[in-house]
């Protein structure tokens, strides 16, 4: 039993895949509360399924790139059920996630196109992709204006930014059942739990004293 899940965008998504299809999946019903509901989202996920974290055999989480907190709370959630569990755990580039759903999903793409979610500063996380969900360039983070498109482009980024982005296609949030699928099916790099951040954090060390002369 897999179990994944993504806090790389202001939703928490949760899924659990058996090794054949995904058994369960929730998603948060609030934004920007990662810490508060994971664990339970986790809880109902291994419940409705009808079985308890130790008969997980592996753990799937989303590396981003996203907002500091909410990648925070789902990769440090990942490395302790690992560690108390004994059990690997594949990170996956959220952005892809949302690729391959894009390109394999019940109403795929057809075409190369963009993946754009919410880098907040007026900016968006954006990579590149061809028809079957492979990325092509990126991610980087950009200005809508930047990167405009007539093109398909999915993800929340071409919802919050539909001048840039017109030709807006689903899905716009990642699902962790097709974060699941990715590892299972070895549809996606596999990364190292950590995040993928890119930018700087906004604290920093304060710097060396002035010299008061």
């Amino acid at each position: 039993m897999l179990l994944a899940f993504d806090t790389a965008t202001p939703y928490v998504t949760v899924a659990l895949h058996d090794g054949e299809v995904v058994v369960e999946e929730r998603r948060s019903e609030q934004r920007m509360r990662h810490g508060e509901q994971l664990a339970p989202l986790i809880d109902a996920v291994l419940h409705g399924a009808g079985i308890v974290r130790q008969d997980l055999t592996a753990l799937a989480v989303g590396v981003g790139p996203g907002p500091f907190t909410g990648l925070r709370v789902g990769l440090v959630t990942a490395r302790t059920l690992a560690f108390v569990l004994d059990l690997p755990v594949y990170g996956v580039c959220s952005l892809d996630v949302l690729a391959l759903q894009a390109a394999l999903g019940a109403a795929p793409i057809g075409t190369d196109f963009l993946v754009a979610t919410d880098a907040r500063r007026n900016e968006v996380y954006l990579a590149a992709y061809d028809d079957h969900g492979r990325r092509l360039e990126g991610p980087d983070v950009v200005r809508p204006a930047e990167a405009a498109t007539d093109g398909p482009v999915a993800g929340e980024g071409a919802v919050l930014y539909a001048d840039a982005f017109p030709d807006s296609r689903e899905p716009a949030l990642p699902s962790a059942g097709w974060l699941a699928r990715a590892v299972v099916e070895e549809l996606a790099e596999l990364h190292d739990p950590e995040p993928m951040y890119l930018r700087r954090p906004d604290a920093v060390a304060p710097g060396a004293p002035k010299r008061v002369s």
